[in-house]
């Protein structure tokens, strides 16, 4: 196990075996959400985000998560290496809803919600103190998801302004659990 420190010479995280994760996606992505969050140090944003999935492509341990080009995260993503996928406690919900619906162009959200980012060692990711469970990801493919591809005539409900998605394929570099 890899002690992370991040802040001031705090241990905050704990990095973890992928073959140790216990969670159900169905409920831990689309119930609780998540936060994606893309860029650097000096410049980043974080979104909401209750789509994605976790799995394995191109024989290694994969995030995929989906965003539209009108969400300011998106820029990030475009100009970033990497990102990360934050889960938090219960406690930390609204705060999830909050930057979920409020876009990082015009709100500080870390000051909003009173999160934390802290930039995680050798990666330059950013993540939070709060979150107790962390996916450090490298992009590996960006794909958008187009109309025509669809299968099922009711996938397009979800598109009503035709803001389609992009699907970010990450590898997971890491998974950092809160230090105890």
């Amino acid at each position: 196990m890899k002690i992370i420190v991040c802040s001031e010479g705090a241990t905050m995280f704990e990095q973890i075996d992928l073959k140790s994760l216990e969670l159900n996606p169905f409920t831990t992505i689309q119930q609780d959400t998540f936060l994606v969050t893309a860029g650097t140090e000096d410049a980043w944003n974080t979104m909401t985000a209750g789509w994605g999935f976790l799995g394995v492509m191109w024989a290694r341990p994969a995030f995929g998560i989906v965003i539209r080009d009108s969400r300011f995260t998106y820029e990030f993503l475009e100009n970033s290496r990497g990102f990360t996928c934050s889960f938090f406690p219960p406690e930390w919900k609204k705060a999830l809803q909050f930057c979920g619906s409020h876009s990082g162009r015009d709100t500080n959200k870390e000051e909003a919600t009173g999160l934390t980012s802290v930039v995680i060692p050798e990666t330059d990711l950013i993540t939070f103190e709060q979150a107790n469970l962390v996916f450090c990801c490298t992009q590996a493919s960006r794909t958008d998801i187009a109309p025509s591809d669809f299968l099922l005539p009711d996938i397009e409900k979800h598109y009503p302004r035709k803001d389609y998605h992009r699907l970010y394929i990450g590898f997971i570099d890491q998974m950092l659990v809160q230090s105890t």
